[in-house]
Formats: structure tokens, C-alpha cells, sequence
């Protein structure tokens, strides 16, 4: 486990985020238009700020909130349908939660059109299990007649999922508690990992083990395999720019004991 001290330097020399001790760290993902802003809003209150993200034009908001008197930070993630970074807030989306290391992600769906943004929670899902799924906009999805068996969606993803209408405030008080469980650890999560081709999968088993001695425990080894297999050169860059930043902290760390 990396220190506090560490991972606060991580926080705020690559994302300008500046943590509270002992503050949970929680990422909010999420397609345009599935009402992030109002989950993030009813989570956080007036308790939020924006800025930039480092070197980007890309708004960064943040927003705080107490829970079983253990203090979170939520940090809203621009609007994204992927993470494989085909454009800045991909790309800003991606590196938060590869290299930020949230103590959990929470991933809001639009409960009329689940096929559509269920792509972003498995990609997701490929890179940290701390997931929870928030099902959003359950009002609209009754308004058109939509059923939606949450308990078998939980089942089949293998992470938490929360209905919610965010507007209305239902589901919020669930919600929480189960963020609370995720990021505390109480609640363990297991989530489904997507099957590839015979060789596809052939060629991440080979590259796994040198992949794994290179990053320790940093990032998830067989996600680096699958970016590398893609030929992601701007992933490489980010994971270069992020390694020779903690190799970095950390001998600072060591200077200072």
C-alpha cells in the first residue's frame, strides 16, 4: 500500500487534487447526459469547487461529503462513452482512474438505455474492482415502461448496483452506505472481466508475468496488457510520465525518514 503522504503527492503534483487525511477518494464516471451532475450535486451539496485539470481545458469539480463520520471526496470525471482515450476527457477520465487510484468508482447509467452505457462500466470494470453502478434516472425509465431487475444486474456485472432518481432524491441514502462499503473495504467486490479471442487472450497470458515485475502492484496487469496489444501510445506515455513520478515520491520519501 503506498503511504498517505505519497499518494497525496501523486493526488495533487498529477491531478492538482489536494485530499483531505484520511478523506476517501471516490471517482464519478459517466456517458453525457445520464444526470452525473445531479447524483454528484445531491452526494456533494455546496460543498464543491472547479478548476482545471493540469494542463488541460477540461473542467475539474470536486465535492465533498460526510458519511458515518468518514469524510469523502468525489471527484466528477468529464463525461465520457469510453476510456480507451480517443480524446482529451477520455484520456483525463482514464488516467484519474488508473493512476489516481480511487478508493472506489461510481459509474452512472441511464436506466432507459443500460446497452449503450453499460460499454464504460466494463472497461471500467477491466481496470479496478472498487466499481459500484449507479442506475440512474429510474423515474424516466418507469415513465416508458422499462423494468429493470437490478438485484440480476448486480449479479451479472459482480460489483454493487444502486437505483436511483438522482432529481427526485430516491436511492441516495442506499447509495451512500454502499459507497461507504466499497471504499472502507467492508464490501468486496468481484467484478465480471470480459473474455477475449483464443490469441488475444494467449498473448495477455504471455505478458502478464514481465508486465506485473515492471509495475508492481501500481496498476492491473492484465488492462496494461490489453493497452499494449492495442498499441496505445499515448497510454505508454501515461504510464511513463506516472512511474517516473512515483519513483520520484517515493525517493523523496525515503530522504525524508
Amino acid at each position: 500500500m503506498q503511504t498517505e503522504n505519497h499518494r497525496g503527492r501523486i493526488l495533487r503534483e498529477h491531478f492538482g487534487i489536494v485530499a483531505e487525511p484520511g478523506q476517501y477518494i471516490i471517482a464519478l464516471a459517466g456517458n453525457p447526459n445520464v444526470g452525473k451532475s445531479t447524483v454528484f450535486n445531491a452526494l456533494t451539496g455546496l460543498r464543491q469547487h472547479t478548476g482545471n485539470w493540469p494542463g488541460k481545458t477540461v473542467d475539474n469539480a470536486q465535492g465533498s461529503f460526510t458519511y458515518s463520520n468518514k469524510p469523502f471526496l468525489l471527484v466528477d470525471l468529464p463525461g465520457t462513452y469510453s476510456i480507451l482515450a480517443h480524446s482529451v476527457e477520455e484520456q483525463v477520465a482514464r488516467d484519474f482512474i488508473c493512476f489516481g487510484q480511487p478508493d472506489a468508482t461510481l459509474i452512472v447509467l441511464d436506466a432507459t438505455c443500460l446497452e449503450r452505457n453499460l460499454n464504460l462500466a466494463l472497461q471500467v470494470m477491466e481496470i479496478t474492482p472498487n466499481v459500484i453502478v449507479c442506475v440512474n434516472l429510474m423515474d424516466e425509465a418507469k415513465k416508458k415502461h422499462i423494468i429493470i431487475d437490478i438485484p440480476a444486474l448486480e449479479k451479472e456485472l459482480g460489483v454493487p448496483v444502486v437505483a436511483t432518481a438522482a432529481r427526485k432524491n430516491e436511492g441516495l441514502g442506499t447509495l451512500r452506505e454502499t459507497l461507504y462499503q466499497v471504499s472502507t473495504g467492508v464490501r468486496q467486490c468481484s467484478p465480471r472481466q470480459l473474455v477475449y479471442s483464443p490469441a488475444v487472450e494467449m498473448a495477455v497470458e504471455q505478458l502478464v508475468p514481465t508486465i506485473q515485475r515492471l509495475i508492481d502492484h501500481k496498476l492491473n496487469p492484465r488492462w496494461v496488457a490489453l493497452r499494449l496489444l492495442d498499441g496505445d501510445t499515448a497510454f505508454i506515455e501515461s504510464i511513463k510520465r506516472h512511474l517516473d513520478l512515483q519513483f520520484k515520491n517515493a525517493l523523496q520519501e525515503v530522504a525524508t525518514v
